[in-house]
């Protein structure tokens, strides 16, 4: 972490010196705004703390409570919302208060004695190698207040107002803060004009509604019931995740929660009549009698009941997450994001994830257009995106939910069909990519380059996650994940990884610093630092100690910052137990891998490819007039 490049401050270095903007604006809802926020949910907390890393953006975000979230209904944090959180500096607090989810054990009927369960086997949660980060469980709340507490200590002092309920709005055209949003507070009415708007305000969003989208699809009539549990057991697995079926009580999915002792307790309630919500009414109490039934010949004593509700399994989506449609050429101003525009089952453990990701996605999207450095068609692409990856969730989801909820398999009448315990335990294994946060991959586009290259990085597929490795910084030796420099500032990524003897490499860099073609000089303003728009690393096929700083072009220890100092933490290379080129199959020429501000891989090129490479970054970055 550097946290001098403008000088000398003591005091917590997380805590930044609030911007001249923010300052300025402390106080009432302004009239104009350049980005309303509505609603403080896993979406839109992700995007205040986006959009906060940017003081010259007015970003204001509201929430109809009057507080903040105390108990939330997600908890599971995928291992790549985990990495989405050490782009943000958060992973750290996160961890330490998080479970960790390592295997996932199974029960089913005891062969000698059908009413008992028996444990039947067990996998490893995450397979090894998807990401260096684990799969955890988190309270949502906490999760969000991560996130606010790091946009109210930023630069920007971004704070959520609460008690402020959406009422509407109108897109008129006009250039200049085209939405008009009518507010309410208390028996107010407040009017603000804003550039965009992006409502993050779930499943019944206003937003949504006020620009004319809706959620299609179909509940499953099968219910759940989920408590939050403080209790003694004679149960061996307490603190173990735990799929368990019995023989015609139904299921029972167990997740530990964070602090040692609490227990998230998903009970199946089997089928239900269509429109029937006479089930909604069950109590913990009973919740805890199924589950009990369900756990014979073991038992909870259930001290706390934390919280808990009964929802039906369903799968909704909106045909698109903005306010334009696919035939006409219009840029959007009005945005939807996670529950607002996709709902689906908690079995899968991926509608909070799914959410932030959809934020993450749109956020250094509104920043690059707000701060002219794309052009506002960049938008277009948040949309096609994202509800490309929520259909494919949609899907996903439909048959999770429908093999979960499946009974086991009687072998005294497999007539009656259903699943064994081995089948159970088969498929968790199988979706584990999946269900880390890791299938997520983008199809080539103007953001998404194709793969003739991509022999040269094998693991760095293209349009998937930036997939981090151990590597060794030049300047100090520090070993580290490569992938832990990628910072949530809306910066895009050139990782240039070196060939056998590092020349191509070198020639690379000396390329971006001084050709007038490259990139760097096209897309960079000539006042601002030449890492602003496009930060450039180097990794080198060598031991770090023959890596000689001093022999770099300036791209590769620019000067930066109020100070002009030198960055020295651009140049990394293998270490004895750390070949990033192994790792990620790199091939011998060394190859160039572009990472976009969400860390998601946008294309690989080789060492020596010069237009191909101002040719892509062309493709969504405005050239900088000269000054």
């Amino acid at each position: 972490m550097q946290y001098y490049r403008d000088g000398y401050r003591s005091g917590d270095p997380d805590l930044q010196p609030a911007a001249p903007e923010a300052v300025s604006r402390t106080g009432d809802i302004p009239a104009e705004v350049d980005v309303l926020i509505v609603g403080t949910g896993p979406a839109g907390t992700v995007l205040a703390a986006q959009l906060s890393e940017f003081p010259d953006i007015t970003t204001r975000i509201v929430e109809r409570r009057g507080e903040p979230l105390t108990r939330g209904h997600a908890d599971g944090v995928a291992c790549r919302t985990v990495e989405m959180f050490e782009a943000f500096g958060l992973a750290d607090a996160l961890l330490r208060e998080a479970y960790w989810v390592n295997e996932v054990h199974f029960w089913g009927p005891c062969d000698d004695d059908r009413a008992k369960i028996v444990r039947t086997g067990w996998v490893q949660d995450t397979p090894p190698g998807l990401s260096e980060f684990p799969h955890v469980i988190v309270n949502q709340a906490r999760m969000q207040h991560f996130l606010l507490q790091h946009a109210a200590r930023s630069a920007s002092r971004l704070e959520a107002d609460y008690g402020v309920e959406f009422v509407t709005l109108t897109v008129h055209e006009r250039d200049d803060h085209p939405v008009e949003v009518t507010l309410r507070r208390g028996d107010k009415e407040i009017t603000v004009n804003a550039n965009y708007v992006v409502g993050c305000d779930g499943a019944r969003s206003k937003v949504r509604s006020a620009i004319g989208r809706e959620l299609a699809g179909d509940a499953a009539n099968h219910a759940w019931g989920v408590m939050d549990v403080l209790a003694t057991t004679d149960f061996p697995d307490w603190r173990t995740k735990n799929v368990i079926q019995s023989a015609g009580k139904g299921s029972l999915l167990m997740i530990p929660r964070e602090g040692g002792n609490m227990v998230r307790c998903y009970v199946d309630l089997g089928e239900i009549p269509a429109g029937d919500s006479t089930i909604r009414s069950t109590t913990a109490e009973q919740l805890a009698v199924t589950a009990n039934a369900i756990l014979h010949p073991y038992a909870i004593d259930v001290k706390q009941c934390a919280w808990s509700s009964v929802y039906e399994v369903g799968q909704r989506l909106a045909d698109r997450f903005d306010d334009v449609t696919d035939d006409d050429d219009r840029i959007p101003h009005v945005f939807i994001a996670g529950d607002a525009c996709h709902t689906h089952s908690a079995k899968a453990g991926q509608g909070m994830n799914v959410s932030m990701q959809d934020a993450f996605n749109l956020g250094w999207k509104l920043a690059a257009v707000l701060q002219g450095r794309s052009a506002p068609q960049l938008l277009r692409t948040y949309s096609g995106e994202r509800q490309t990856v929520a259909a494919d969730l949609i899907e996903f989801d439909k048959f999770w939910s429908a093999f979960i909820a499946q009974p086991t398999v009687d072998p005294q009448h497999p007539e009656l069909g259903g699943v064994t315990s081995q089948q159970m335990q088969a498929e968790f294994a199988r979706q584990g990519r999946y269900t880390a946060g890791l299938a997520t991959t983008y199809t080539p586009s103007s953001l998404t380059g194709t793969d003739e290259h991509q022999d040269l990085a094998r693991g760095f597929q293209i349009g998937t996650r930036f997939h981090s490795s151990p590597a060794v910084r030049v300047a100090d030796a520090y070993r580290g994940e490569l992938g832990h420099v990628h910072r949530a500032d809306g910066r895009w990524r050139l990782y240039a990884f070196g060939d056998a003897d590092g020349s191509a490499l070198r020639e690379l860099a000396q390329w971006l610093t001084d050709a007038a073609q490259s990139p760097i000089a096209r897309f960079t303003a000539a006042s601002a630092d030449i890492d602003s728009v496009i930060d450039v690393r180097a990794v080198f096929h060598a031991d770090h100690h023959d890596v000689d700083l001093g022999e770099l072009p300036e791209i590769l220890l620019p000067r930066s910052g109020s100070l002009g100092l030198q960055d020295w933490e651009k140049v990394w290379a293998v270490g004895a137990d750390a070949d990033i080129f192994a790792a990620r199959g790199i091939s011998d020429r060394g190859a160039v891998v572009i990472v976009r501000p969400d860390q998601y891989v946008a294309h690989v090129l080789p060492l020596d490819a010069r237009d191909e490479l101002t040719d892509f970054f062309g493709g969504f970055l405005l050239p900088v007039e000269a000054e």
